[in-house]
């Protein structure tokens, strides 16, 4: 298992420079830069060369590219250009509320998924499956922020549950957590309903059957253990998701993290904050995709005789 594990992390090396690369071109062709920000209007165009000279950004994208990756081999992400402050110091204030929404948004999709999928598996093709399954698909096609919005105005506006905005209670992360959190909850619904089908028409449950034990016990000691199997893997692919889908549903409800660091970085034009914290979800998807392999290779030994040959 330990080899497995080492054999997967060294493929995400190529996989990590690749996502560099793309980070790096996205920010510096788009129109713009951080300067337009720290020179007032009618300003020498002398002052802004300086600048430009300053920040490294009057050398080639191929240069500006070696220097970052030097520095990001080193541990350091850059210094921030338009609030001048230690880009790791920046993501660090603000990844723990991306983190404590992303896990309790893991959480409900993954809680509320397995049960809506058990139920509906037990149920299947009647009235129950059918309104669950109806729920996923609406769960998993309405855009986040277009249901955070309608969150907000009926549950703190309409009924004053919980906080509009912010996060000065625990409570002003429940509609966060839960707009994020649905979408998964779908697709863990749809794929543990659809894993225990399949897994209820084997030959072994037939055997189970015949020996009297009971349909609760198929259902939860062995239906269940079976089709967690793809469950888990989804649910680790998407940890990375999460955090990353947490962007905009950070920004309708107000809430510092990695999202609004991001959009306030993208209207600055600020390179080395829009780089880390990019960076940042691209690595949350590599670890997740990792996590999902290891998992799936711990529950299933095929998996890792697969990967050998």
């Amino acid at each position: 298992m330990a080899k497995y594990a080492i054999r997967r992390l060294l493929a995400l090396l190529p996989v990590f420079l690749v996502v560099t690369v793309i980070v790096f071109l996205l920010i510096h062709l788009v129109p713009g830069d951080p300067i337009d920000n720290l020179m007032r209007s009618g300003s020498d165009p002398a002052q802004r060369d300086a600048l430009s000279r300053a920040y490294g950004l009057d050398r080639s994208l191929v240069e500006q590219y070696l220097a970052w990756m030097g520095h990001l081999v080193r541990g350091d992400l850059g210094t921030a250009i338009v609030q001048r402050r230690p880009v790791a110091e920046l993501i660090g204030e603000n990844i723990g509320y991306s983190l404590a929404l992303g896990g309790l948004a893991l959480a409900f999709s993954a809680i509320v998924g397995i049960v809506a999928g058990v139920t509906a598996a037990s149920f299947q093709d009647r009235v129950a499956d059918r309104a669950l399954m109806s729920l996923a698909l609406v769960g998993s096609t309405v855009p986040s922020f277009w249901l955070g919005l309608l969150m907000i105005l009926f549950f703190a506006v309409q009924l004053g549950w919980v906080p509009v905005s912010g996060a000065r209670h625990w409570t002003s992360v429940i509609l966060p957590a839960t707009t994020v959190g649905l979408a998964g909850m779908a697709l863990v619904a749809r794929v543990t309903r659809i894993a225990m089908i399949e897994t209820a028409r084997q030959d072994f449950v037939t055997l189970l059957h015949a020996k009297g034990v009971s349909r609760f016990t198929i259902q939860t000691r062995h239906l269940l253990r079976h089709a967690l199997v793809p469950v888990l893997t989804l649910l680790s692919l998407r940890i990375g998701l999460i955090v990353g889908g947490s962007v905009t549903v950070e920004y309708v409800f107000a809430r510092p993290g990695l999202g609004s660091l991001l959009i306030r970085a993208i209207g600055q034009r600020d390179y080395p904050v829009i780089q880390g914290s990019l960076l940042m979800l691209a690595i949350a998807v590599m670890l997740g995709t990792l996590v999902g392999d290891l998992l799936q290779a711990a529950m299933d030994p095929r998996q890792r005789e697969d990967d050998r040959s």
